[in-house]
């Protein structure tokens, strides 16, 4: 059975996985001050980092309407289920909005299969619930038997994020600009998580970009075993030989089966700042 694969500008998808499926993204949208874009394609990453750095604020993101996911929907020939995949809901009003979209469309064509997975995840989370499901239609699963399978991958999904600097979080008036500064001076790094309900959460603080490294990798193994059976998936924040030093030593001493590495979008990249690195695994 042939299944259509969505998701939207909260997932980052690694450039190997896009091109062995055909996956629709539904963009989100970017406001710099009176300039309004749709992500990945009004903007190229070049662009929204060049603009960052020249810019004393961050930019606004947006969900896309009710309506984006209508039309995305509507596009797809009408015999074909629909599987889209959210970003998660406790950060974004996407997850509603994609829901909505669905019942617009199911009002007009009530026969239709579209299914909406709130994937409580971000980044690199969404492209291994992706991954997954391209490995389990390869087995031959239903399509009410891969629902039920991802719903349990998405609790077993573990995201953890390791920030090399503050400053986006300053910007963005999620951190006084007083304590960013304490936290510069102390050389303060944060290591944040995905909670079990889909909110992000300090999970560390660390002294030293090194020891926030060490620690970023060490956590992987309080969280899950059998490594040869899994796959890690990680983003970047415009840091690519860093992120490939990392995941380089993450697999030296974790022998997952497979990786993924690839640059983190507009949404999550605003929040991690230059240097911050994304990853997801299953975990036991």
């Amino acid at each position: 059975m042939t299944i259509q694969l969505m998701t939207d500008g909260g997932a980052d998808i690694p450039k190997r996985l896009q091109e062995s499926m055909d996956i629709i993204s539904v963009p989100l949208y970017l406001h710099f001050q009176d300039e309004q874009f749709k992500a990945g394609e009004t903007i190229d990453l070049e662009t929204f980092h060049r603009k960052i750095k020249l810019s004393d604020e961050l930019p606004r993101s947006a969900a896309p309407s009710p309506n984006d996911f209508y039309e995305a929907y509507k596009r797809i020939d009408s015999k074909v289920p629909i599987i889209m995949f959210s970003i998660s809901r406790g950060i974004s009003t996407t997850y509603e909005n994609a829901v909505l979209g669905k019942n617009m469309l199911l009002e007009e064509e009530p026969d239709r299969k579209i299914e909406v997975i709130n994937t409580k995840t971000a980044s690199c989370g969404i492209g291994l619930l992706l991954h997954e499901a391209k490995i389990k239609i390869g087995q031959g699963l239903t399509y009410n038997k891969l629902i039920d399978h991802l719903r349990e991958r998405v609790e077993q999904t573990t995201t953890l994020f390791v920030l090399k600097t503050l400053e986006n979080l300053v910007k963005g008036g999620r951190l006084d600009k007083m304590k960013g500064k304490i936290a510069k001076t102390l050389h303060i790094k944060v290591l944040m998580k995905a909670s079990e309900e889909g909110t992000i959460e300090v999970a560390d603080r660390v002294r030293g970009d090194k020891k926030s490294i060490r620690r970023f990798i060490e956590q992987i193994g309080e969280y899950t075993k059998d490594f040869e059976d899994k796959v890690i998936s990680m983003t970047h924040c415009n840091a690519e030989e860093r992120a490939s030093h990392v995941l380089e030593e993450i697999r030296k001493k974790y022998p997952f089966k497979d990786a993924y590495l690839t640059e983190m979008g507009p949404l999550i990249a605003t929040y991690a700042g230059e240097g911050g690195l994304v990853i997801s695994f299953f975990r036991d």
